[in-house]
């Protein structure tokens, strides 16, 4: 059985100018299985989830986290990685980018994310393997929250 752990993380919903996603695409020896997901992690101690979100997109992507909006849906979510089971609420924040695809460049992977990661698309449409499975409706929602009232 595995562990299980609640570690607090935050993630963010990238759309380019074209409403493409930016998926972070990742392989789990262990589950051998390929996981695509939205650019995230956990929080570092006294970091709060908006802190987190920018962090974390900057360190996986290189985009500036100055473009994560403070709208955020917050997901319950259970899932496995590299046989640790994690069950906690996570937010989702909203960046939208005046572009086409803008550049991602990885610039601190920690070495189990170097040892996972299997490069990024520019999704148009939600691949098979995406996490969370709900992530359509996560990115409606959250562009709902960004309209003006």
């Amino acid at each position: 059985m595995t562990e299980v752990q609640d570690t607090p993380a935050a993630r963010v919903v990238c759309l380019d100018r074209d409403g493409r996603v930016l998926l972070m695409h990742w392989y789990d020896w262990i589950a051998g299985i390929d996981i695509f997901e939205p650019p995230g992690g956990r929080l570092e101690p006294g970091e709060s989830p908006l802190e987190a979100a920018k962090r974390e997109l900057t360190e996986e992507t290189g985009l500036p986290g100055a473009a994560v909006s403070e709208h955020m849906v917050e997901i319950d979510r259970d899932f496995t990685w590299l046989g640790v089971r994690y069950v906690r609420r996570e937010p989702f924040y909203l960046a939208r980018f005046d572009e086409a695809r803008p550049a991602v460049v990885p610039s601190a992977l920690t070495d189990e994310e170097v040892a996972g990661f299997r490069g990024h698309v520019w999704a148009e449409e939600l691949p098979e393997g995406v996490d969370p499975p709900e992530l359509a409706q996560i990115i409606e929602e959250l562009k709902r929250a960004q309209r003006p009232a």
